[in-house]
This record gives structure tokens, sequence and C-alpha cells, in this order.
């Protein structure tokens, strides 16, 4: 079992959190979510250059055109996520929108695994794996509805 890795996929979950956090922080301040996701998402594209410099080599980008491209507009859809979600913490909290946004994840790569969607190693759905998916929803139910 690959231990170490699921505790550091943990670890950037908590590090996503308050990433999440800071960006709807900043939109408050600033009193416009849309302005502090596009300042977030420029000091981003500067890291990621960066940290695409630091790996770079001659005919990095060669196998681009293998790259179907709709998968290109991931960087769209990531930029849409997080406004989102920068948007939705000061409406309803930080912890309601990660359990939710949690539990919508574990739908989400069961379905992936499930299909093999996106290069997934495909592990299918089974009974007990439903059961756990329902015990997470209304856990995030519970813990986002409960007073």
């Amino acid at each position: 079992m690959k231990l170490h890795l699921y505790i550091l996929t943990m670890f950037l979950g908590v590090i996503l959190a308050v990433h999440l956090a800071m960006n709807g922080k900043v939109g408050a301040v600033l009193n416009n979510a849309r302005v502090g996701n596009a300042l977030f998402w420029c000091i981003g594209a500067v890291t990621a250059v960066l940290i695409g410099l630091s790996g770079w080599h001659s005919g990095a980008l060669a196998p681009l055109k293998q790259v179907h491209p709709l998968l290109l507009t991931a960087g769209a859809l990531g930029a849409s996520l997080v406004f989102a979600i920068a948007w939705l913490i000061p409406q309803v909290g930080a912890g309601p929108v990660m359990i939710t946004l949690l539990a919508g994840q574990v739908i989400g790569g069961l379905l992936m695994s499930h299909f093999g969607w996106l290069g997934s190693p495909v592990s299918p759905v089974t009974m007990m794996k439903i059961i756990g998916v329902l015990i997470m929803v209304a856990g995030a139910s519970l813990a986002t509805f409960s007073k």
C-alpha cells in the first residue's frame, strides 16, 4: 500500500481548503469575488510558469499535438471552479463548501474509476462503495445542515 501517497493527498486536501478559503476572503475584502479570483489566477499563472520552466527541456511541448484540444479546457474549468468555490465560501462557510465539495469529488472519482475515464485505472463500483458514498453524503448532510 502507498500509505505515504494517501497521507500526502490528505495534506493537499487541507492545503486546498485553506487556499480556497484564502481566495474567498480576498474576494470578500475586495467586495468582488471575480477580481479576487483573477488576482489569484495571475499569481498562479506566474508560479505555474516558474515550476514548468524548472523541468523544461528541448522538445518539451512536442507531444502537445497528441493532446485532445478538449483536455486543454481544464485551465478554464479550473479557473471557473475556483471562482465558484471562492464565491460560495463567504455565502455558506468554508466547512459546508468543503464537505459537500468532497462528497461530489468522491462521487465523481467513483464514476471516473468505474468507467476508466481520462486514463484512470478501472475499479468497478461495488455495493460497498455505494454504501460508503451514501454514508458520506449522509455525513456531509449532517455536518452541513445540523445545528
